[in-house]
């Protein structure tokens, strides 16, 4: 088995039926204090999690509150078909967005996932959590325009 070179998470996300309640214990618990960002279609709240990692919390029909980690790859549809291959079923195809693309998918035994390939000339890895977030505000901008709020279905 070849060992390929790890990919880094890049977002973390949150989708919850309960946005209030969950805003409320993140601030309380962890001092992380979103801020609205308007999204055609709905409000996205970004949440600075540390130095250099962003977040956010999207409220969705959810049957739970579902943590999605963003793993930046070199090629979303490959590594989607990989994942396929290895028996995860494809939640939400390669899509385009402004700053890059993504994939959901849910493997059987590793839960979900999110793959993000950001678009050639869209810059380094994000040093800042309020540039990252600005990447997948976009992201999630483009996404709301097309008439979906969740990763692919409702959970």
């Amino acid at each position: 088995m070849t060992l390929l070179p790890a990919n880094p998470v890049v977002h973390l996300e949150l989708h919850t039926g309960d946005l209030v309640r969950a805003c409320a214990f993140y601030a309380e618990v962890c001092g992380w204090r979103p801020e609205q960002i308007h999204a055609a279609g709905g409000s996205y709240w970004a949440l600075g999690l540390g130095e250099g990692f962003g977040g956010g919390i999207v409220e969705c029909e959810t049957r739970r509150p579902l943590w999605l980690p963003y793993i930046e790859v070199a090629d979303v549809a490959e590594v989607t078909e990989r994942a396929r291959g290895l028996d995860a079923s494809v939640l939400l195809g390669p899509r385009e967005g402004p700053a890059g693309w993504r994939s959901v998918v849910s493997a059987p035994a590793g839960g979900e996932v999110a793959f993000w390939q950001r678009k050639v000339g869209a810059g380094p890895q994000p040093r800042s959590s309020h540039r990252a977030t600005d990447e997948f505000r976009d992201l999630h901008r483009s996404h709301h325009a097309n008439g979906s709020n969740s990763g692919g279905q409702t959970r």
